[in-house]
């Protein structure tokens, strides 16, 4: 058999069929529905005998392709992609799940996603139990008869926290749970959780994807029997992902294995400066040998990505005055941009959590979440530095 290719070129060279035209980039199609041969083709699409195009709420070649792209990646037999990664995530959850079951889940999750475990699932009688990503036994203790899924981020967002996937694909193995792994900060370049035993693996592909700032997506891509349910879910709710953003992500996977080397040197770089800085408590990196799982992230990431994270001192005031004292990096709500932004959790993204759930969830006052861009290095330290001094 041929060998595979690798991961830079099947997202550079992976594409949809192309028309009568010959085009070697692939054209935008605009169409909010597709027209068929006969009534027979038409009778046999609608009743999923056939595949093809019907309606762009379900399927669209531009959708298809970047679906595609992300699939091989992730080594993953079929996908679904959506508007936004929250509308991944909910629909992951809504589609799979029932009355009465249970999620064990990681108490290091982005605030949305922890919103949508306390407040929508509970009203449907969905129930979830949080435990620390690093404390095993924990988890052990949090399976019950009706735990029918498992999720978790690695690295988690904002602490940046990792789980063992290895050890978790067998855990999730043994009490016949779903697990569902947010992929987004390490992307299908960094890490693939499906090779460790994960069901489905998502991602916000708003951030690295995109990875300019410029369009949101969401996609869920995993073992195919459950992507049916999360498909028919997307069909009839109607969270589907635009042809025209699917063109742009699919265009942005063509760089990605390029950004990601630079957003993990950068960040690597920063995490080793910040190290060093007296005003600073701690600091979390996948790839500083000072983060509790280093040799968990050596072995399931390629490198540690664009994402750091630090506890600097004087807790929510000063985390407040550094982020008024920069100056190049932005402050905006995204990440994993070729711009670095900077953000403080506590009085943003987390702050409508109670203080014990941002304790629970690791995040202090003091704590501020650096997207690493693809800068000069040199620049991003300098305004770094000069935040620091401003903000005493």
């Amino acid at each position: 058999m041929p060998r595979r290719k690798h991961p830079e070129t099947l997202a550079i060279r992976t594409q949809a069929e192309r028309s009568r035209f010959n085009e070697h980039s692939v054209p935008l199609y605009l169409t909010s529905s597709f027209v068929f041969e006969d009534a027979e083709t038409m009778r046999a699409m609608f009743a999923d005998e056939i595949e093809g195009n019907i309606y762009s709420r379900f399927s669209n070649p531009n959708t298809t392709e970047f679906i595609d792209k992300i699939c091989l990646l992730e080594e993953a037999e079929a996908g679904v992609a959506f508007a936004s990664g929250m509308a991944a995530v909910f629909a992951t959850f809504a589609a799979l799940l029932k009355t009465g079951d249970h999620i064990v889940c990681c108490s290091s999750v982005f605030g949305s996603t922890h919103t949508i475990l306390e407040k929508q699932l509970l009203r449907w009688g969905i129930t979830h139990t949080y435990v620390d990503i690093h404390k095993t036994d924990e988890w052990e203790k949090a399976i019950i008869p009706d735990t029918k899924m498992i999720f978790v981020e690695t690295p988690s967002n904002p602490a940046l926290d990792i789980i063992d996937l290895d050890w978790l694909g067998k855990f999730a193995k043994k009490h016949n749970c779903i697990l569902v792994v947010d992929n987004c900060f390490a992307t299908p370049i960094l890490q693939q959780p499906l090779k460790y035993g994960a069901a489905l693996s998502i991602h916000s592909a708003t951030k690295y994807i995109d990875g300019q700032g410029r369009v949101m997506g969401g996609i869920v891509v995993g073992q195919k029997e459950l992507m049916i349910d999360i498909k028919a879910f997307l069909r009839q709710t109607g969270a589907s992902l635009s042809p025209f953003n699917a063109w742009v992500l699919s265009k942005s996977m063509e760089t990605l294995a390029l950004r990601m080397e630079r957003h993990s040197e950068n960040a690597l770089k920063v995490a080793e400066f910040l190290e060093k800085q007296s005003d600073v408590e701690s600091v979390k990196y996948p790839f500083l040998p000072s983060h509790p799982k280093y040799a968990v992230a050596k072995k399931q990431m390629k490198t540690g990505g664009g994402m750091v994270a630090f506890i600097i001192n004087g807790g929510l005031e000063r985390g407040k005055k550094f982020m008024d004292g920069v100056e190049m990096a932005s402050l905006t709500g995204n990440l994993g941009d070729t711009r670095t932004i900077a953000s403080h959790p506590a009085s943003t993204t987390h702050a409508k959590l109670t203080e014990q759930e941002r304790l629970t969830s690791g995040i202090l006052p003091g704590l501020i979440r650096i997207s690493v861009g693809i800068e000069h290095i040199d620049d991003i330290i300098e305004d770094l530095e000069q935040a620091f001094k401003k903000s005493k």
